[in-house]
């Protein structure tokens, strides 16, 4: 199956485009961070833990409908108790000052929605801070040892530590236009939306992998042409695979996204964004900044066909399709 038969787009020729459009979001994404910041969820910033039941169960979603009236967000799960009753667990960012007064309004709010079913406070207690603290540094430590793991990889396999880098670069770009977009919007960035984030990396990464790897495979076959040629046919050779590839992705992301509710709604939008600038990066931005760094910079005298000529490729028996 192609999308394309034989394309023949000339991304080195257009490629000052997508340069400028990806230094745009990455300038724009890093100050919209800096300067609006993130809205945290629950296990970074410490909250209130509140675990009721009835006496009937009740959804969650009359639950969260209720409270959402009353300016309450609380993440919800259920819990089957030894006696068999349900309880549920609400978690909401709060103060611990601030405690008690949340936990008192968000139960007045539940004996006013369920007047003839009455809750029951099973449990109250507090999320601290130094959770909140651990959990953000774990979470940086995961995303620089990916990075890391990734640069290491990608200059052993290629033998050229600039692509390694130029794909972490790749890899910053989607990562910091996805959760820019959630600062914009002022969206909940829990656990969840890390593991969007490096979902979306990982696979920004595939797809950079496989164009990288026929890259070589050319320039292994067609040693002596012209640099620019061996990057724009590689890319035309593998566009329709890593279109239909996305498009597989994207329609689970985009059904999750109208159909999976308010718990996977974020996720899914992280996915669905991230996919989009990982796709794009990885056919328009990343094997032509290559291109211009080996040709255009670094302080290079030698023309195109010289460079590809010196580029030797790792010994490989087959190429990606």
């Amino acid at each position: 199956m192609e999308f394309f038969h034989k394309p023949s787009i000339d991304f080195i020729g257009l490629r000052r485009i997508p340069i400028v459009i990806s230094l745009s979001i990455i300038i724009g994404g890093v100050a919209t961070i800096l300067v609006k910041g993130f809205n945290y969820s629950i296990e970074f910033t410490g909250g209130t833990l509140l675990q009721v039941s009835f006496v009937q169960p009740v959804s969650v979603a009359d639950l969260r409908a209720d409270l959402g009236r009353a300016g309450l967000n609380p993440e919800i799960q259920t819990l089957t108790a030894p006696n068999g009753r349900i309880n549920y667990i609400l978690r909401e960012k709060s103060d611990e000052k601030a405690m008690e007064d949340a936990s008192n309004r968000t139960l007045d709010v539940l004996k006013a929605g369920f007047p003839d079913n009455l809750p029951t406070l099973e449990k109250k207690d507090f999320v601290g801070p130094v959770v909140g603290k651990d959990l953000k540094r774990r979470t940086y430590w995961a995303i620089f040892l990916s990075l890391m793991c990734i640069i290491i990889y990608v200059a052993y396999r290629f033998a050229n530590p600039l692509w390694g880098l130029t794909g972490v670069l790749e890899l910053f770009h989607d990562v910091v236009g996805t959760a820019a977009l959630f600062s914009l919007l002022g969206l909940e960035v829990d656990l969840l939306i890390v593991t969007a984030l490096l979902t979306i990396a990982g696979y920004s990464m595939h797809d950079t992998i496989i164009i990288f790897d026929r890259i070589r495979e050319n320039l292994r076959i067609k040693r002596g042409a012209d640099f620019g040629e061996i990057i724009n046919s590689s890319i035309n050779e593998t566009l329709s695979r890593t279109i239909i590839t996305v498009l597989t992705v994207q329609t689970v992301c985009i059904i999750l996204l109208i159909f999976g509710g308010p718990v996977l709604r974020n996720f899914s939008l992280a996915m669905v964004v991230g996919n989009i600038l990982g796709t794009y990066s990885s056919i328009a931005a990343t094997s032509t900044l290559i291109y211009e760094w080996e040709v255009r910079m670094g302080g290079r005298k030698a023309s195109a066909a010289e460079l590809s000529a010196k580029i030797r490729p790792l010994p490989k028996k087959q190429g990606y399709a």
